[in-house]
């Protein structure tokens, strides 16, 4: 689950992370009443959506024009930049050339910054351990800096029985250069920004950039944050966070219903049970010539209404010109999804090409009930067979469109 940058600061502030004053802005004129209650005489205007280069993004409406991100020097300025963004759609290297409308804004207090880094808190899954990487490089994207300048990221993994300890604190502080009064507020950040990571049940947590200010304090000038949606039953707090609006709105139904659905930029919709299978079968997909619409994890424990529910997803999708169904039985029975893709396909009027391959748990039943149900559908006989089916399909079905 994602947040904004004004939800992710106010969670790190409870826990004595330091971040700029700010205040969300719902309106325009919230905006103006937020400059009027910061200290200035520099603010900042910030669109909220959920992703990054919001700086160097451009508006829809102004190419040519300022990002998502304004320094402003004005009550008046700011009234201004916060019309410029709101409700209009920010291009940003993560929205892709769709975008997203900014509904939102957060205008903070303007800082006056000596240097820029790099801070992120993350799960190595090499290690099994939380890790911090730091930078001197801060403001760039940690991924061109691994490439070109490796020696300048710092890594610290904690032992998750001895948990965070000083030394760690004094390894990312001197790591990153910092000295004196800095070198002691950013131990005590770092110390802070685990303690949130942990608690919270972060998956991600990066500060981007962080800053040394005139006043050799460490702040948390930016902010992103990520959970685990699977403790989100134990974080109420972060839960009601949810931004419905940011969200596909397939992405959102997906949720509702428990299913793991990711949406791209093909054209054959994709139906598995399992991470492994779905990658498995997205990239035989590729290897045949066809481009994934989706990929729809159904899980192992779906009922069928739930493969109802993911079945209507896919069709849903008007970029979805076939659909293959790939499931390996186990918990989740054949004779499940047979059902769930009858009632489902009846419910639409299944109009584009269905390849189902089934194996394992009840398949027999499975397949039985698909070949009586009258539906128009492909049967296959393994993953090769039913990869290349769909994609001579699709190929079909689009041509005599």
């Amino acid at each position: 689950m994602n947040i904004h940058e004004y939800q992710a600061k106010e969670l790190l502030a409870k826990y004595g992370v330091a971040v700029p004053k700010g205040i969300p802005a719902m309106s325009v004129d919230e905006a103006v009443k937020a400059a009027g209650q910061l200290p200035g005489p520099l603010y900042v205007v910030k669109a909220q959506i959920h992703a990054g280069g919001r700086g160097a993004g451009k508006f829809k409406n102004n190419p040519t024009g300022k990002g998502g991100v304004r320094l402003c020097k004005s009550a008046d300025e700011v009234k201004a930049a916060a019309e410029a963004m709101m409700n209009q759609v920010l291009v940003t290297k993560q929205t892709g050339p769709e975008g997203k409308e900014v509904q939102r804004l957060y205008v903070t207090d303007g800082v006056d910054i000596k240097k820029e880094y790099y801070c992120s808190v993350v799960l190595d899954r090499k290690t099994s351990r939380i890790t911090f990487m730091t930078s001197t490089e801060g403001g760039m994207d940690i991924e061109e800096v691994a490439e070109k300048h490796p020696e300048k990221i710092t890594r610290v993994a904690i032992d998750p029985a001895a948990g965070f300890q000083g030394h760690h604190a004094r390894s990312l502080a001197f790591g990153l250069g910092l000295e004196g009064d800095a070198n002691k507020s950013g131990q005590k950040f770092f110390a802070a920004l685990y303690k949130a990571f942990t608690e919270l049940d972060c998956s991600i947590v990066e500060i981007n950039p962080l800053i040394v200010t005139d006043k050799n304090e460490v702040v948390a000038l930016d902010a992103k944050m990520n959970f685990d949606d699977n403790a989100l039953f134990r974080q109420k707090v972060v839960s009601d966070m949810r931004d419905e609006s940011e969200e596909d709105a397939n992405e959102k139904i997906a949720k509702d219903w428990e299913l793991s659905y990711v949406r791209m930029d093909g054209n054959i919709g994709c139906m598995v049970n399992g991470a492994g299978l779905a990658m498995a079968t997205m990239d035989i997909i590729k290897l045949y010539g066809g481009e994934p619409a989706n990929v729809l994890d159904v899980g192992g424990g779906a009922t069928t209404e739930r493969v109802t529910a993911a079945f209507k997803i896919i069709l849903s999708d008007k970029n979805v010109k076939g659909v293959l169904v790939n499931i390996f039985g186990g918990i989740m029975k054949c004779d499940i999804i047979a059902n769930g893709i009858i009632a489902a396909a009846k419910e639409v009027s299944l109009s584009v090409p269905l390849v189902v391959r089934l194996e394992g748990t009840n398949v027999k039943e499975g397949k039985d009930i698909l070949n009586n149900s009258g539906l128009p559908i492909i049967s296959a006989d393994n993953l090769e067979d039913a990869a290349k089916k769909v994609v001579e399909a699709t190929k079909k079905a689009q041509k005599a469109a």
